[in-house]
């Protein structure tokens, strides 16, 4: 028979999503919390991740609201040298311990259940007892896992292999012998980290294969980075982004000013990026993986043998004795938004692209200060992650589109002006003090981001029909 554990929240997961959405609660809230997940420890797939994977992004945006990650520091030496830090993994799963142990736990409004798995109905259990709980008809519950977060490790790949060494990035750094080649397939943001990992310990660039199935557009880390030292540049790249969108006269002339303004970046100038996932690279990063000397790009593979790689549009012959690293997996799965707040559920989910952290602290910053799932979906229209080139359009204008709502609510602006994961108020200036002076300053930025909105509208309604249709699906989904 299951325990009765009284609860007003549970909150299934204890990734980087589950542990923003309590911070902010416990912060913002007296309510308690019980926090099941499935791993021993906090920190979702980072627990599971390579070990020599970093943050793609400054770790000043990252973690939870209430303690800074990281030391504020610019790192002198490697790739992102001259940047701001990139937290390592044992630096995030490090830091996601401390924060349960010496902010949730000692709330005493946090409990909380590691090798625990979610069976449904506000039940959960065990799994090394087998032990059975349940909260509440009252108990608000909160998935964390909808965006099913995933690293190569967590799951086979889905094409045939047949004799070859293939690992996953996870085991990159068991290698003990020299290979006579290097095979990266995935053109993700794992996949880059593989090939830097590969370069940075000496494999000769023309023994490495890349096998990308589409060409991608990077963000540039340089140019948005937080702190004084970089203000000037940082207000520079964001003129060049929002100039570029406005001086615009068609999507392909946007992509050509973002790229020529370097805020956009692809491998190869000649082949047109049909992908934008999000993923940062440094112009350094970039350089090196130019370097490599085969680039193959006929689809996704769908065989790997020993005297043949078959992709979904065409062949070749391997070097003899390659060793194949799998970077394949699709690290946020493709899912229909759902509503954020229904009855007693709040599904965890993007409002703002690329940044899901963040998104999970804003939810609870309108779980804790609005009172009807009505108005909270207003203001929690969900954003999906990004996988065409198109959808660089797409997405920020529906993130434009919540930012005009939040603007508009005192209480919501307040508490992005003090969010420390808010990476776009860090970019804006303070507003000021004195009531008719902000009212200005809000009114200024809501007429820039409207100027914005009406004239991504006006860009997506320049794509070919088909991706017209596909835009104008998604976004009513995003109104509905």
């Amino acid at each position: 028979m299951a325990e009765n554990v009284s609860a007003d929240y549970l909150v299934i997961g204890a990734g980087a999503m589950g542990m923003a959405f309590v911070d902010t609660l416990v912060s913002d809230t007296e309510a308690t919390i019980v926090m099941v997940d499935r791993y021993a420890r906090p920190g979702g797939h980072w627990t599971t991740a390579y070990p020599f994977v970093r943050l793609h992004q400054p770790s000043a945006f990252y973690g939870v609201n209430s303690r800074r990650l990281g030391e504020d520091k610019i790192d002198q030496v490697g790739w992102n040298k001259g940047l701001m830090e990139l937290a390592t993994v044992d630096e995030v799963c490090a830091y996601y311990s401390i924060v349960m142990h010496q902010t949730f736990l000692p709330s005493g409004r946090v409990a909380y259940y590691p090798k625990h798995i979610y069976t449904g109905e506000g039940q959960f259990h065990s799994v090394v007892t087998n032990k059975a709980y349940q909260v509440g008809d009252n108990t608000r519950i909160v998935d964390a896992t909808y965006m099913n977060v995933k690293v190569p490790s967590m799951s086979p790949p889905s094409y045939v292999v047949d004799d070859v060494a293939l690992v996953t990035p996870n085991d990159m750094p068991k290698i003990s012998r020299p290979y006579e080649g290097y095979t990266v397939v995935g053109a993700g943001k794992t996949g880059i980290d593989a090939c830097l990992w590969l370069l940075a310990n000496g494999v000769d660039p023309q023994r490495m294969t890349w096998i990308m199935p589409r060409d991608s557009w990077f963000f540039e880390r340089g140019g948005l980075q937080p702190g004084p030292a970089f203000a000037k540049n940082t207000a520079a790249s964001i003129e060049a982004i929002n100039g570029s969108v406005m001086a615009a006269t068609s999507p392909e002339d946007l992509f050509r000013r973002l790229e020529t303004r370097k805020q956009l970046l692809r491998m190869d100038e000649t082949i047109l990026p049909s992908m934008f996932r999000c993923a940062t690279v440094s112009i350094a990063e970039l350089e090196q993986v130019k370097r490599i000397g085969t680039i193959v790009r006929q689809g996704r593979v769908v065989r790997l043998s020993a005297s043949e790689v078959t992709m979904e549009s065409g062949t070749y012959k391997p070097v003899p004795d390659t060793l194949y690293i799998d970077c394949s997996a699709d690290a946020l799965a493709k899912l229909e938004p759902v509503p954020v707040f229904r009855d007693r559920n709040i599904t965890l989910q993007s409002v703002r692209y690329c940044q899901q952290v963040f998104s999970a602290a804003f939810i609870a910053h309108v779980e804790a200060t609005y009172s009807d799932d009505k108005s909270k979906n207003e203001l929690c229209r969900v954003v999906p992650h990004p996988d065409e080139a198109i959808d660089y359009l797409i997405v920020n204008l529906q993130s434009h589109r919540n930012g005009l709502r939040w603007s508009s609510q005192p209480k919501t602006a307040a508490w992005l002006a003090n969010a420390r994961l808010d990476w776009f108020g860090t970019f804006l200036p303070p507003a000021p003090k004195d009531p008719a002076q902000a009212e200005e300053f809000y009114s200024i930025v809501a007429a820039r981001m409207q100027a914005l909105c009406a004239k991504l509208e006006q860009l997506i309604g320049q794509l070919p029909e088909t991706d017209v249709a596909r835009a104008k699906a998604q976004l009513a989904r995003y109104e509905g």
